[in-house]
């Protein structure tokens, strides 16, 4: 593992990352799933297997029929996703406190890009972050490294060890690790043993208050 420094870029992860809202996925994930003759999911299997974008899951999950796969879930989740959303306690804290450490923040999410810009909205932080990048707004989506380029060019920074990358999954470290920037997992839950195979984070913070706690303990 490479020394991490304080950094001058934060890209997160949203869904379970910076806010709660597996019960909208979870719930047009079951309608797609039923409409479509498969069996429904349990919450604990939604978490588990909604990770890639929908472009790359969805060809797998439902075959040549993806697509209408694709128009029944956003059917539903556009008319319920903003319902649902809401913020990781002490998330919007940590976020201010970055902000005014003069650190550039982006989000890049698998989550389609409308969508995910206009719950950024919904929230009130679109001030926060120099960009928001979704799936289908690069030419390839998560984990391959294109949405971190992406999401970094307002900025004019590279993928480099002074960006960080925090998510809460291992395809979020797996993404880090691709682009060239600090793989850093930001969830309560604590690692399980050999979860992380062989991209494991380089830091891990339970919340928001122990992510700002570390970038104080680095001084300006």
């Amino acid at each position: 593992m490479q020394p991490v420094s304080r950094p001058r870029a934060i890209l997160f992860d949203w869904d379970n990352t910076l806010i709660d809202s597996w019960r909208a996925i979870h719930a047009a994930s079951n309608v797609t799933l039923e409409a479509m003759g498969h069996k429904a999911w349990t919450l604990e299997e939604t978490k588990l297997r909604v990770r890639k974008s929908m472009r790359e899951a969805f060809p797998e999950l439902f075959g040549d029929r993806w697509t209408e796969a694709c128009d029944i879930f956003y059917g539903y989740f556009r008319k319920h996703h903003l319902d649902d959303l809401e913020a990781i306690s002490g998330i919007e804290q940590m976020l201010r406190a970055v902000g005014e450490a003069d650190i550039y923040m982006g989000v890049v999410s698998n989550k389609d890009g409308t969508l995910l810009r206009a719950e950024v909205d919904h929230l009130g932080w679109e001030n926060y972050f120099g960009a928001v990048v979704g799936a289908n707004d690069a030419i390839r989506d998560k984990p391959a490294p294109d949405p971190i380029y992406l999401s970094l060019a307002p900025s004019g920074y590279s993928a480099d060890r002074l960006t960080w990358y925090a998510g809460d999954t291992e395809m979020d470290m797996i993404f880090a690790a691709r682009a060239g920037v600090v793989p850093v997992l930001l969830r309560a839950k604590p690692p399980a043993q050999g979860e992380f195979g062989d991209c494991p984070p380089d830091l891990i913070f339970e919340n928001g208050q122990n992510l700002c706690a570390f970038l104080d303990a680095t001084g300006n």
